[in-house]
């Protein structure tokens, strides 16, 4: 991760939650910030960029991690 990310960390959380942090998180960062969400819902896999689509942002990175889900999201 470098030190420009926004760190959401939503591990042992459902959806939709995981997908609410997210969301929040780019409502807080500034345009062309960066979101690692990390989920270990295997929903997420679906969820995340289903969101990230519609919501205008980009997922830059998609990946297993730990045993769970590490995305990077770009907001537009």
């Amino acid at each position: 991760m470098s030190s420009d990310e926004i760190l959401v960390d939503a591990r042992g959380h459902r959806c939709p939650v995981p997908t609410l942090k997210l969301r929040r998180a780019l409502e807080a960062a500034p345009v062309g910030g960066r979101v690692r969400l990390l989920a270990d819902d295997p929903l997420a896999r679906i969820d995340v960029p289903h969101f990230a689509a519609a919501a205008g942002a980009q997922v830059l990175e998609q990946a297993e991690v730990d045993g769970g889900l590490s995305f990077l999201v770009a907001k537009g």
